[in-house]
């Protein structure tokens, strides 16, 4: 817990159930990360629609009632809530936002090498996130992702900007025994780019000792999560059940602050799926519980959970109230009211309530 100030795709069918090994569609990101929200998604977010993709939508069908094709389409998309919609491109992307285009929009920037957390919520590290992008590209750096922004990204390809997008790129020394077809096999690219990334002459020798500009591999499913999504769920419903919290609270708290991540961590310090900070995880084990707790991601919501079980309890069950005093503090719910920010906050976990 902390206090923090902080291309619409033609899928006329649907998104397809099995992709070719390597096919690669940004939207497919939004879709995963939606059915992670879900608890039935696991794998990395990386896109590509394969097996764990197509078992997670079939999964999903069968328990809401649609008929299973494995085909997200867009009675499907609806089902998802908050994270089924909208396609990325079909609006500007500002903070406060969340859905399946946020969540495409944290995919490319992790593709570019900029962490943020996937979560499909624009909250500060999202727009500090946006406005290193823009930085980089020389756009106007105001951390809203409109046109501009979303021509540089490669997906609004009807608005003629040609932007000179930075690729990160690291440097292999060429071995005996390379060739730049095999070299370029290798780092799944056509010779073309490779000689184009190198200024190379592909009719030439290739000299043993060259070193040469490879794109930098971004593991996005590292970036994106290290902790399994639907133990987290498994976990968060547990420790509501305990504590008598309506566990799509529970979630969708969880949700917001995290993404189910238990690897993340804020610039001000807050840790693990609920993002607490180290003094709260110490009052909530020495005030509320009296007994220490393991630092993993069960007791990382057994904490936060019994966190806002006090909470509850001290704003008479308001949830209002009490996920306020979570964003911005007890104390300063009592003495001030709740601030406009916490606002956004608290309005945004009650939508996802009604989906989690």
């Amino acid at each position: 817990m902390r206090f923090r100030l902080a291309i619409a795709g033609a899928l006329a069918g649907g998104l397809a159930a099995a992709a070719p090994a390597g096919a690669l569609n940004p939207q497919q990101a939004g879709l995963q990360v939606a059915l992670r929200a879900q608890g039935l998604y696991d794998g990395p977010i990386d896109a590509i629609v394969g097996p764990k993709t197509v078992s997670a939508i079939r999964a999903f069908q069968r328990t809401h009632g649609l008929r299973v094709t494995g085909l997200a389409d867009a009675h499907m998309r609806r089902e998802l809530g908050p994270f089924g919609t909208p396609l990325f491109g079909a609006r500007t992307i500002a903070r406060g936002e969340f859905g399946w285009d946020v969540a495409v929009l944290q995919f490319l920037l992790v593709r570019h090498g900029i962490s943020v957390p996937v979560n499909g919520y624009v909250d500060g590290p999202t727009i500090r996130a946006i406005r290193r992008y823009q930085r980089q590209l020389h756009l106007a750096a105001d951390g809203v992702v409109g046109h501009a922004t979303f021509t540089a990204l490669g997906l609004q390809t009807r608005i003629p900007v040609r932007a000179a997008v930075q690729t990160v790129t690291r440097v292999y020394v060429v071995k005996p025994g390379d060739s730049l077809t095999a070299i370029a096999r290798r780092q799944h690219m056509t010779l073309g780019q490779l000689t184009r990334i190198n200024h190379l002459n592909p009719a030439r020798y290739l000299v043993i000792g060259t070193k040469l500009r490879l794109p930098a591999a971004v593991n996005v499913s590292a970036a994106v999560s290290a902790t399994n999504a639907t133990a987290v769920r498994a976990s968060i419903d547990r420790w509501a059940a305990h504590y008598g919290i309506d566990a799509s609270l529970a979630r969708a708290l969880a949700w917001m602050e995290s993404g189910y991540q238990n690897d993340v961590v804020s610039p001000v310090g807050a840790q693990g799926v609920m993002q607490l900070l180290p003094s709260t995880w110490k009052y909530v084990e020495t005030v509320l519980l009296r007994h220490k707790v393991v630092h993993d991601a069960n007791g990382n919501v057994e904490v936060g959970l019994a966190l806002l079980h006090h909470l509850l309890g001290v704003f008479g069950g308001n949830e209002r109230l009490a996920l306020a005093a979570w964003y911005q503090g007890e104390r300063a719910v009592r003495q001030v009211g709740v601030y406009k920010v916490s606002k956004t906050f608290v309005s945004d976990v009650e939508a996802l309530k009604t989906r989690m």
